[in-house]
């Protein structure tokens, strides 16, 4: 018996429903009895932080809001499935909206993803920064805690501030960590 290579496809879900369409299409394979003709179904997404009241958040982002990736031997009753009987599902990626054959993504195009996917959990996460120069703080951490001041420079490279306080009367330039701060 010859065992035929599983493409990938790309699958069209709601925007913003793809992790529950994600789930629906896992328990409707189950239910069906086709893990035999499919081997990963993926949404790939990356670790993002972001400040947020001083303190420095982990949130998910998709890379590619709107689709599930599928690795599977397409079957008509597979694609009926995943067509009719997944909510949030609209069905596959086509050559033409004339076209109802889904198509499978290149090699090099899998490669990609899945790269940029390994990528993104072994790299180092960047934080988004959304302090600028000439806003007002309030710092919440530290020994100026409670003081307030203005953003005089970013250092996106390193984390820092650099906040101009008042202390006893006089301008002073204080270095500080995105999450010892909080906008006024």
């Amino acid at each position: 018996m010859s065992e035929s290579k599983k493409n990938w496809y790309v699958l069209r879900a709601a925007g913003g429903k793809e992790k529950k369409a994600m789930e629906y299409l896992v328990k409707e394979v189950e239910r069906c009895g086709f893990q035999n003709l499919v081997d990963q179904i993926l949404l790939p997404t990356e670790k993002v932080y972001k400040i947020r009241d001083g303190k420095r958040v982990c949130t998910e982002r998709l890379l590619y809001p709107g689709y599930v990736l599928i690795q599977a031997d397409l079957t008509g009753e597979l694609q009926y499935i995943i067509r009719n009987e997944v909510p949030h599902m609209s069905g596959f990626l086509t050559e033409s909206k004339a076209s109802r054959t889904p198509m499978p993504l290149r090699e090099d195009e899998v490669r990609r993803i899945l790269g940029q996917q390994d990528e993104s959990t072994e790299k180092e996460i960047d934080t988004i920064i959304d302090f600028a120069a000439g806003e007002a703080v309030k710092i919440t951490d530290g020994p100026f805690s409670g003081f307030n001041g203005t953003v005089e420079e970013v250092v996106e490279d390193r984390n820092k501030l650099k906040v101009m306080v008042m202390i006893f009367g006089r301008k002073t330039l204080l270095e500080l960590n995105f999450t010892q701060v909080t906008k006024e």
